[in-house]
C-alpha cells in the first residue's frame, strides 16, 4: 500500500507563497520515517528541520511540492470570504499533490474548520476515487504527515532566504514579526505599494498601505 502524506507552510504569511508539500512512502518506508522521530515541523529548530529534510528525501518513493505565488492567493481571497477562498484554493492544490503521487491513502492536515467538507473539496477536484483522512492537527498525529509538513516549511524557508537575500532580512514573513511589519512600512514609504512577493490582500498589509502610503507626499 502507497501512502502519502500532504500539509502547508506559510498559510497565514503576509510576505511569501503559501507551499503544498507532499510525500509517498510504502509502508516499510513509512515505519523508516517514524523511526526519524519527526514532528510537527513548528516545534523544530530550523537546523533539525534541515537535517530530517535530507533524512526524508532518502527514505521516500517521491515527493512533490507546490508554492503558490502572493498574486494568486490575492485573486482569490479578493473576490469572496477570505478564508473559504484560502480553503478552497489549498484543497485544490493538495488534489494537484495527490494526482502527482498517486497513493492508495493519503492524510492531510485540515484546514477548514469542518475537516470532512475539507476532504471532499479535495475529492471534487480528483479524476479518481482515494481514501482521504482529514483531520485537524494531523501534523502531530500522523508522523506521514509531519515529515510532509517538515517539507513544505523547509522549501519555504529556502524561498524567503532568497528573498532575504535580494531585499535585506524582513524576518519570517508573518505579520506577527516585527521585522517583517517595519519591512512593509519601508517599503511603502519608499515605494507606495508593494512588490510582488506580499500579499496585497492581506489586513496587515492593507493595515500598513493605509497608513504609510504617499508617505513623502503628506510630508511636502
Amino acid at each position: 500500500m502507497l501512502i502519502a502524506g500532504v500539509d502547508d507552510a506559510g498559510r497565514g504569511a503576509v510576505i511569501g507563497p503559501l507551499v503544498i508539500a507532499g510525500i509517498i512512502v510504502d509502508e516499510e518506508a513509512l515505519k523508516k520515517i517514524e523511526v526519524l522521530g519527526v514532528k510537527d515541523s513548528k516545534m523544530l529548530t530550523s537546523n533539525r528541520r534541515e537535517r530530517l529534510y535530507a533524512d526524508i528525501l532518502k527514505i521516500v518513493r517521491d515527493y512533490y511540492v507546490m508554492k503558490i505565488p502572493p498574486k494568486e492567493i490575492d485573486r482569490v481571497v479578493e473576490t469572496g470570504k477570505k478564508l473559504h477562498r484560502l480553503n478552497r484554493l489549498e484543497a485544490k492544490a493538495m488534489a494537484k499533490v495527490i494526482l502527482r503521487l498517486k497513493p492508495d491513502i493519503v492524510y492531510v492536515d485540515a484546514s477548514d474548520v469542518l475537516p470532512e467538507r475539507f476532504s471532499r473539496h479535495i475529492a471534487e477536484e480528483l479524476p479518481f476515487k482515494i481514501k482521504i483522512v482529514s483531520r485537524h492537527k494531523a501534523d502531530k498525529t500522523y508522523p506521514v504527515v509531519s515529515a510532509a509538513s517538515i517539507i513544505a516549511k523547509v522549501e519555504r524557508d529556502h524561498f524567503i532566504s532568497i528573498l532575504h537575500a535580494e531585499y535585506g532580512d524582513f524576518g519570517s514573513g508573518y505579520a506577527s514579526d516585527s521585522k517583517t511589519i517595519k519591512f512593509l512600512k519601508e517599503w511603502i514609504k519608499a515605494h507606495d505599494d508593494y512588490p510582488d512577493f506580499v500579499r496585497r490582500s492581506w489586513a496587515p498589509a492593507k493595515k500598513v498601505k493605509a497608513a504609510y502610503g504617499k508617505f513623502q507626499k503628506r510630508l511636502l
